[in-house]
């Protein structure tokens, strides 16, 4: 590779709106950002967007022309302390550009901690996010911000870059490429320019002596032997979070704790980690650990309180205890039968004894007569009827075969035997 061992899509990162490849609705001609760059007037924004669309570079091509004094921080690595410190250094400066990568990934404390800086104009703030900033950032910074959205790169826009890049890069260059076959690399880059241009400079550093020509099979064959490809947008992403999950399903805490470093090695979203282990700490655990949903739901919480890198650990502890939990899918088979039930028979009228009598005229009409009230019988139970006419007497939940749930099921015995046949 080449001589000073910068990655290829920094070597060509552009350094001018003029040069950007895409995002053509931000920064084309009288459009939104390049009028800001023409005026030297920056604002507060947050680009969303998919991976490796531009937010960086665009971050980086604001600060430059406008001369800006630049400090940028990654939400995965950076903190409070981090925050602090760049905005003291943009203080004593009088004013500063500051990039946040991954801004969805800060919690709310470390949010917070940029309020005043922005609000004073201490610092301009761009942020990038792949997540929906309505539900990540908090509304008092999204207020403060423009949020704009960057669109996918097209496979034109990916031919651009690719050959730009072999006109701009020396060494890249040299090498004489000629692409025959685009398909492997533009699916394994999956509309990241970054994996494609950095995929293309090891496609290039690994070509046979004397070979030029880059087709989907040499493609392919180079990245077998050279990537462990970990794709937060791709297939791969999809099929490491269900091999994560099957392996908590299946008991196994070995395989879901490598499945879980693969993720946290690949950059994936802890809260993304997170949320998937509360549903399945309902769904695949259930009764028969309640406690499984309590550390699931607190796992979640303390995710957002730290974030990377101390998360890892509470991660490891709640996946290796779900793995480790006795299982039922009881409940999640309670509710696909309820709700196939509904589909089935529809809006069926609530028991007049079990409705809700509000007014006078309802309690003409016999809503709530005869309703007893549980607490009111001995062991707080009184045998009658919940479900309409219509489907009275349907089992829906049937407890699973597991110490937990046979208390339940023993219970759910002595008060439905004759009518649920538990």
């Amino acid at each position: 590779m080449s001589n000073d061992h910068i990655p290829l899509a920094e070597r060509v990162r552009p350094r001018s709106l003029q040069d950007l490849v895409g995002q053509e609705h931000l920064v084309g001609p009288g459009k939104v950002l390049e009028q800001m760059v023409r005026n030297r007037h920056a604002r507060s924004i947050i680009f969303w967007g998919p991976p490796g669309v531009g937010k960086t570079t665009l971050a980086q091509i604001i600060a430059h022309s406008l001369d800006m004094l630049f400090f940028t921080l990654s939400a995965i690595d950076s903190g409070v302390k981090e925050v602090r410190a760049v905005i003291e250094q943009a203080r004593k400066a009088g004013h500063a550009l500051l990039f946040i990568d991954e801004i969805h990934r800060f919690n709310k404390a470390q949010q917070d901690s940029l309020l005043g800086a922005v609000e004073k104009g201490i610092i301009t703030l761009i942020g990038a996010t792949t997540e929906n900033p309505s539900f990540e950032v908090i509304s008092a910074l999204l207020s403060r911000c423009q949020v704009y959205v960057l669109q996918p790169l097209t496979e034109e826009h990916m031919k651009r870059l690719v050959q730009q890049a072999m006109e701009k890069d020396e060494w890249l260059h040299s090498k004489q490429l000629v692409i025959e076959e685009w398909d492997a690399l533009l699916q394994l880059s999956g509309g990241d320019a970054r994996k494609l241009l950095n995929l293309t400079e090891i496609i290039a550093d690994s070509m046979p002596v004397g070979d030029t020509t880059v087709t989907n099979r040499l493609v392919q064959d180079i990245v077998q032997r050279k990537m462990a490809l970990y794709d937060k947008s791709g297939e791969q992403h999809y099929d490491i979070i269900s091999a994560f999950i099957k392996s908590i399903r299946g008991s196994d805490p070995n395989a879901a704790v490598y499945w879980l470093a693969r993720m946290i090695e690949g950059g994936e979203d802890p809260k993304f980690i997170a949320r998937r282990m509360i549903i399945l700490a309902s769904e695949d655990i259930g009764n028969a650990n309640p406690n499984a949903l309590l550390l699931a739901t607190s796992c979640f919480q303390a995710v957002e309180m730290i974030g990377y890198p101390e998360c890892r650990i509470i991660l490891s502890q709640t996946v290796t205890y779900l793995a480790s939990s006795a299982k039922s899918n009881a409940a999640y088979m309670a509710i696909n039968n309820a709700q196939s039930m509904v589909t089935r028979t529809g809006d069926l009228p609530v028991p007049l004894h079990i409705r809700n009598a509000p007014t006078g005229l309802m309690k003409k009409l016999d809503y709530g007569k005869n309703y007893q009230y549980a607490h009111d019988f001995p062991g707080n139970f009184v045998d009658q009827e919940f479900l309409p006419d219509a489907v009275k007497g349907t089992k829906l939940y049937d407890p699973g075969n597991n110490a937990s749930e046979a208390r339940i099921r023993e219970y759910l015995r002595h008060c439905w035997k004759e009518k649920y046949g538990y």
